[in-house]
C-alpha cells in the first residue's frame, strides 16, 4: 500500500521547519568580487550542502528522502581570467530533490571545468536550488551584496552581524569581545547529565543516534549549546516512550510472542535495538500481532 501523503497541518508544520535559517555557526561568507586594490570587496553568507542534508535528515530520516543527479558539459568555450585566454568547457549539473509524501524539485547547477572540483561545486549548487524550493535555505537569497575591508590574504577583516530574521527562534546574536557570538552558546550541564543518563534505558546504539542525529555530536559533554541539548533530550524521551511501548504491548502480546517479534527482527533484547528505525518497526510488528489476537 503506497503511503498517504501529508495533512494539510503536517505539511505546513514541516515546511515551516524546513524554512527556518540554518544555525549561525553552519553559516559562512564567500567573497564574490573585490575593488581593483583589492582592499575591500563584496561577501554573501552561504551554508555547506551538509547542513542541507542534515536539516532534511532530522526532519525526515536518511532513507526519507532521496537525490539524484545528471551532469553533462558543453565543449569548446572560452573564458577570460586575469587578462588570460582560456579555452574549456562548462560543467552542468541538474539535482532532483525527492521528499517522500511530499513531493520532488529540481535545481541546476554549472561551473567551469579547468576549475578546481567544478563537478563538486556544480552539484552543490543545484542540490541547493533544489532544496530551496521546498523553502530550505530560501532565506539566504534576501541578502544584499555588503563591501567589506580585506586582509592581505583577501579575507574579510571582520563579518557582518546576521539580522534577526536569518536566524531560527530564540536565536540572539551579541557582541563581545569584538566579535558576534551566538547568545545560546552556553552549555547547560544539568541536561548534560540528564541526557547521559538515557544511555542506560536506550541502549549504546540508539543513544549514540540521537547524539549524532539530533546533537550533531559523539559525546553528551560536546553538545555546542543549550538549545541543542533540548533538542537531544526532545529525542531521547520519544524514544524512551517508543520502549515503554514495546513493554506494554509484549506483556498484552506473551513472552512467546514477543520473542518471535524479536527473533524476525533479529534483536537480541531491547537493550540492544540497533536503530530508532527498528524501535519503530518493532512497535509496528507489536501492534499487529496484538490487533490479530483481539480479533
Amino acid at each position: 500500500m503506497a503511503a498517504t501523503k501529508f495533512t494539510e497541518a503536517e505539511r505546513e508544520k514541516l515546511f515551516a521547519r524546513l524554512e527556518t535559517p540554518f544555525d549561525p555557526t553552519q553559516i559562512k561568507w564567500r567573497v564574490m568580487r573585490t575593488s581593483p586594490d583589492g582592499r575591500s570587496g563584496v561577501i554573501l553568507p552561504f551554508a555547506d550542502p551538509r547542513a542541507y542534508t542534515d536539516r532534511l535528515n532530522d526532519l525526515f530520516t536518511p532513507s526519507g528522502w532521496t537525490r539524484e543527479y545528471t551532469i553533462s558539459t558543453v565543449p569548446s568555450l572560452t573564458r577570460v581570467d586575469r587578462g588570460k585566454v582560456i579555452v574549456t568547457s562548462k560543467v552542468l549539473v541538474a539535482t532532483a530533490v525527492t521528499i517522500a509524501r511530499l513531493g520532488s524539485h529540481t535545481g541546476t547547477g554549472e561551473e567551469w571545468a579547468d576549475r578546481e572540483n567544478a563537478v563538486t561545486a556544480a552539484d552543490a549548487q543545484a542540490f541547493k536550488r533544489a532544496c530551496c524550493c521546498f523553502g530550505l535555505g530560501r532565506y539566504l537569497y534576501r541578502f544584499e551584496e555588503t563591501w567589506v575591508h580585506l586582509d592581505q590574504r583577501g579575507d574579510p577583516v571582520a563579518l557582518p552581524a546576521l539580522p534577526a530574521w536569518a536566524l531560527p527562534p530564540g536565536v540572539t546574536m551579541t557582541p563581545a569581545n569584538g566579535r558576534v557570538v551566538d547568545a545560546r552558546s552556553l552549555v547547560d550541564h544539568k541536561l548534560t547529565a540528564v541526557i547521559e543518563g538515557f544511555r542506560d534505558t536506550l541502549g549504546e546504539h540508539i543513544y549514540a543516534e540521537i547524539l549524532r542525529r539530533a546533537g550533531h555530536s559523539r559525546d553528551a559533554g560536546a553538545i555546542p549549546n543549550a538549545e541543542r541539548q533540548k533538542n537531544v533530550l526532545e529525542w531521547m524521551q520519544a524514544a524512551a516512550r517508543g520502549l515503554e511501548r514495546v513493554h506494554a504491548l509484549a506483556e498484552r502480546t506473551g513472552l512467546a510472542q514477543f520473542t518471535a517479534a524479536l527473533c524476525n527482527r533479529n534483536i537480541a533484547s531491547t537493550r540492544h535495538l540497533p536503530s530508532l528505525s527498528a524501535l519503530k518497526q518493532l512497535v509496528a510488528d507489536l501492534e499487529a500481532i496484538s490487533d490479530q489476537q483481539v480479533a
